[in-house]
């Protein structure tokens, strides 16, 4: 498994000699690995989603063996990326996955080498990376490409207001002296407001497929939430979590209907609806424009906290 990297938030953009600034793509974290015999495409978390992106898989083919990338997956759809389609492509079975790559055709936005024809580079300054990944993908075009980049802060303050009709959620700063800071916070990520964190304190629908989870967001009432519906991969990542915190919560999220009845949430248009608690809670990623309308999207689990 390869480790990532990874960006701490700040709520003002950076600025000051010596730095980097990425548009950060509203996709999935993916990292490319073309071996000598093949093309293996992992999830941030670890999992292998090869088989979820052949277009992809096929278009790193022409990746020097040895090569190891990190970037994100987007797909996009009327001019902007759009993470719901993405995330579509990420569930799909394999035999679903080879029709939603013609219908539905995936790109690679990468923006960092870790390894590079055999050669571990993750020591090497960002800006000498940059410039590997440049020359390595520039030739090959799309769907590989790489992220734009600028060391203009005016440019990327202009970036954060303009590009968000476009898909993009906000900006990666990373120093241009610095070495791959896997695992670590070592980045920073400026987002626009409407990407946050929020508690999970339980879900509705059955422990072996939730439907949806209930949130406290940090914004509000604190008054339970219920999010829209789950895609197919966090249904099956939120069962597993369950199912992994073993027997004792198995029998709470078992419990009788009188139990579940007893927490209800509120749920747009449908008002309050009973839910399964989870204790101790769990803490997702999620985009909301109001604490109340629409309902907020989860875009993942937040296991790394």
């Amino acid at each position: 498994m390869i480790t990532v990297a990874l960006a701490a938030a700040v709520t003002t953009l950076p600025r000051a000699p010596g730095l980097a600034y990425e548009p950060k793509f509203d996709g999935h974290r993916m990292v490319v690995v073309r071996t000598e015999q093949d093309v293996v495409l992992q999830a941030r978390s670890g999992r292998i989603v090869t088989a979820a992106f052949p277009d992809l898989a096929a278009a790193a083919q022409q990746l020097p063996a040895g090569t190891v990338l990190d970037g994100e997956v987007v797909v996009w759809h009327e001019g902007r990326t759009d993470f719901a389609l993405v995330q579509r492509r990420a569930a799909a079975t394999p035999v679903r996955a080879a029709v939603l790559a013609q219908s539905l055709p995936a790109s690679y936005a990468a923006f960092d080498v870790l390894e590079l024809a055999g050669l571990d580079v993750r020591g090497r300054p960002y800006e000498r990376r940059r410039a590997l990944l440049v020359d390595l993908l520039l030739p090959l075009g799309p769907p590989l490409q790489p992220v734009p980049m600028t060391t203009d802060p005016e440019l990327a303050a202009t970036w954060y207001e303009t590009l968000p009709d476009s898909g993009i959620e906000g900006l990666v700063v990373k120093r241009l002296d610095q070495a791959y800071p896997a695992g670590r916070r070592g980045w920073q990520k400026l987002r626009h407001t409407n990407v946050r964190d929020a508690a999970v304190v339980g879900y509705t629908g059955p422990p072996s497929r939730p439907l949806a989870l209930v949130l406290v967001l940090p914004v509000g009432d604190e008054t339970p939430l219920v999010s829209s519906p789950l895609s197919a991969g966090l249904r099956a990542e939120l069962a597993a979590v369950v199912a992994a915190r073993g027997s004792a919560e198995g029998s709470a999220a078992g419990a009788t209907a009188g139990t579940a009845a007893g927490a209800t949430a509120t749920a747009v248009g449908l008002g309050e609806v009973p839910y399964r608690p989870l204790d101790p809670p769990l803490t997702a990623e999620v985009r909301h424009t109001s604490a109340r309308h629409p309902p907020p999207e989860v875009l993942r689990l937040r296991t790394d906290v």
